[in-house]
């Protein structure tokens, strides 16, 4: 299998590349690391207009580097980032999991690969792993709220945007550089887990190559995998336990993933303009959990043990290729021009049991966006075009969506002017046009608006205080439209509503931060956002056969809903940084809190919304080795939405020590062994954020260790 053979090709990548490095270190030992840690404040590029500093962005951003992704990283996207502030995860098992920003998750959060669209299926089911998990990522960017509008109503919650340097745009400092790492981790039967890459420079040319795999089994958990909540309630019903099943625990059946994926790159790069093309193959087979084992006897004999024995599980496949050009100007206003277009070509079949497929869910399609920089009378900002075509479709007995051809075009615009005196303005409008043409059900046409205003005063005594209203258009997508049918990997059975209107959103937003000379800084985000037809997922009632139903093929029928809304929250964060501290040692520190409530103007909650969440860690770095900790709390979700049970909430610790081999001559800075411990305790940590939390808990108790190497 691919994924078998990619992951002996990285071990021997792994030997066999740390022999020359002491020869690159020599050679090069007084050149910087290319990708340097970055500090408290960094650069983002994510966006429209000038890359800006995360320091002057009203909206709250994060960029993750790569020396915190290879630390934080698991399996699916959503779970690498749920420690950054206002982020959760949808967490379906170790490989199936997109980011939930501020409350808001799947169709109201893009995810972008080099600024554009994964183009897969994740947002239509949270059993959809998104196509780019950040294993050989650079770097990885989130915008949370307005800050996205640039990106169109489908970013209404925020853009989290995964940069993999494929597509050189400036020449690397050396002729070669690169890097390997590799893990092992004991949670999931001694999982491992790998990636290189690495870029060679010829004059102007520059070929950028990565390769990536895992290979986790089914990972263990503190107790049993179904929640007392929920074992409670099937006792009560005389559910599995009073028949004298026997209930899971331990291990979670059916959650192991395998992956891998292969990228090439080749750019130009010249004076002020650079071009070029990437591809990227990857597969990924894993299980879906939380529905091996739980079937009722009804049937008897055979036909019940066959049903247990049923493990159903996904194999995905994408080929993607991306364009990418840009050019500095010398044209009156216009300062830069860039664009890139992406083609991507995806297929995931699920398999209700080995060698027996089931439903195949089929995306492909073309995104392009072409941005236009300019600088008039002191204002900076961008103008620019961007256009999508793609189909879904699904066959089977169990496809709870038909083919779906969706076709956009977007327009937009934005501009910011910052003055000598640290007062600032910044605003932007964008027009879209959404089609989606369903084979059955027709065509939808969509005009949607959004447009942005903030203000902002940045003092030199390090005080930034901003603010900023906004407004979006979202597009229904093809799930709330079009949807009919079992959806088995949530234990729903769905019904869309082709008369869903788009959902519209005003948004304010306030922040104020301060950063002080000793490498300080501490600020609050606070928004307030009122939904005008929210989209939501509620129990309801389907008419079959002339009668209305609550329940089919022993589902609960959940209907796609509109209702106005109000979010409400923010987030409080703090960094500090303290060179020669105690014991001799480096310091770095970060905190941050989270809250979001949502209601429906009818009474009632929003589903699947986190709790009150803190994250700190704290690190110390001797040189030769350091050490860190971090603990996250997060309180209990006692406001569940309708047809959900509240979760209880929970605390982990996690530790975490590495060995700087580079202080003896081994690669550039960075290279490291390190040793971690996550979830210490053994926690049981189920998120209010996932359609499974009753039944698929998060990791119990993992040592992971393994090394990167920076060469």
């Amino acid at each position: 299998m691919f994924c078998n053979s990619l992951r002996r090709t990285l071990a021997a990548t792994l030997i066999a590349g740390a022999s020359p490095l002491a020869l690159v270190h020599a050679q090069e030992a007084d050149t910087p690391a290319e990708d340097a840690p970055e500090k408290l404040s960094t650069v983002i590029v994510t966006g429209v207009g000038p890359s800006r500093d995360t320091d002057e962005m009203i909206g709250n951003a994060t960029a993750v580097s790569r020396e915190d992704i290879v630390q934080t990283l698991q399996a699916s996207l959503g779970n690498t980032l749920d420690n950054q502030p206002g982020v959760s995860t949808t967490h379906f098992g170790q490989a199936a999991s997109r980011p939930v920003l501020r409350g808001l998750g799947a169709e109201r959060v893009l995810v972008l690969t080099n600024g554009i669209g994964v183009i897969d299926a994740s947002a239509a089911s949270p059993d959809h792993q998104v196509a780019g998990d950040g294993i050989d990522a650079e770097k990885i960017e989130i915008l949370r709220g307005p800050a996205a509008l640039a990106y169109g109503g489908q970013a209404i919650g925020g853009v989290v945007n995964v940069i993999d340097g494929l597509i050189a745009e400036k020449l690397p400092e050396r002729a070669i550089s690169g890097e390997a790492y590799g893990a092992v981790n004991s949670v999931n039967d001694g999982g491992d887990e790998g990636a290189v890459k690495t870029k060679f420079a010829a004059g102007p040319f520059v070929l950028s190559l990565s390769a990536s795999g895992r290979d986790f089994g089914d990972y263990d958990i503190p107790d049993f995998a179904e929640s007392s909540a929920l074992r409670a309630a099937e006792h009560a019903e005389g559910g599995e336990e009073e028949d004298g099943h026997a209930e899971a625990r331990d291990t979670l059946e059916n959650s192991f993933v395998e992956t891998g994926s292969l990228a090439a790159g080749l750019s130009w790069v010249g004076d002020g303009a650079f071009a070029g093309v990437a591809v990227r193959r990857q597969e990924s087979q894993y299980g879906l959990p939380g529905h091996a084992g739980h079937h009722e006897e009804e049937d008897g004999g055979e036909e019940a043990e066959a049903h247990e024995e049923e493990m159903p599980f996904i194999d995905l496949e994408q080929t993607r290729i991306d364009l990418r050009a840009g050019a500095d100007l010398d044209s009156g206003p216009f300062t830069r021009i860039a664009g890139n277009v992406s083609m991507a070509d995806y297929e995931h079949v699920e398999f209700e049991a080995p060698g027996e497929p089931g439903t195949r869910y089929e995306s492909d399609g073309t995104e392009g966006r072409v941005e236009i920089g300019t600088d008039f009378a002191g204002f900076e900002g961008a103008l620019g075009v961007q256009a999508l075509d793609k189909t879904l479709d699904a066959f089977g007995d169990e496809a709870f969506i038909t083919k779906t051809d969706t076709r956009s075009t977007g327009l937009f615009a934005y501009q910011t002017r910052e003055w000598d005196n640290g007062f600032g303005i910044e605003g932007g409008l964008r027009y879209d046009t959404t089609e989606l043409d369903n084979v059955n059900a027709g065509a939808k046409t969509f005009d949607l608006v959004s447009g942005s205003f903030g203000l902002h005063q940045h003092w030199e005594t390090g005080w930034f205080l901003g603010g900023q209203v906004s407004w979006t258009e979202r597009a229904p997508n093809e799930s709330e439209l079009f949807a009919d049918g079992a959806h088995l990997a949530t234990s729903q059975y769905e019904v869309g509503n082709t008369g869903l209107e788009k959902e519209r959103g005003l948004n304010l937003e306030g922040t104020l931060r301060w950063r002080g000379d000793r490498r300080f800084g501490v600020g609050a985000n606070i928004f307030r956002t009122e939904f005008d037809g929210f989209i939501y997922l509620t129990p309801g009632t389907t008419t079959i056969d002339g009668v209305a139903v609550d329940e089919v093929e022993e589902l609960p029928v959940y209907l796609f809903s509109q209702q106005d809304a109000s979010f409400t929250g923010g987030e409080i964060y703090a960094d500090y940084e303290l060179d020669d501290g105690p014991f001799g040692a480096d310091w770095s520190g970060k905190a941050s809190v989270d809250y979001v409530s949502a209601e429906l103007d009818g009474g009632g909650n929003v589903p699947l919304i986190p709790p009150l969440t803190l994250n700190a860690s704290l690190d110390g770095d001797w040189g030769l080795v350091s050490a860190g900790a971090s603990v996250t709390m997060a309180g209990d979700q006692d406001d569940p939405g309708e047809g959900e049970r509240p979760t209880e909430g929970y605390t982990t610790l996690d530790l975490r020590t590495a060995l700087d081999v580079s202080e003896w001559g081994i690669g550039q800075q960075g290279t490291e062994l390190f040793l971690e411990a996550r979830n210490v305790t053994d926690e049981e940590v189920r998120y209010a954020t996932s359609v499974l939390k009753d039944s698929v808990p998060a990791p119990g108790r993992n040592i992971r260790g393994g090394v990167r190497v920076v060469f």
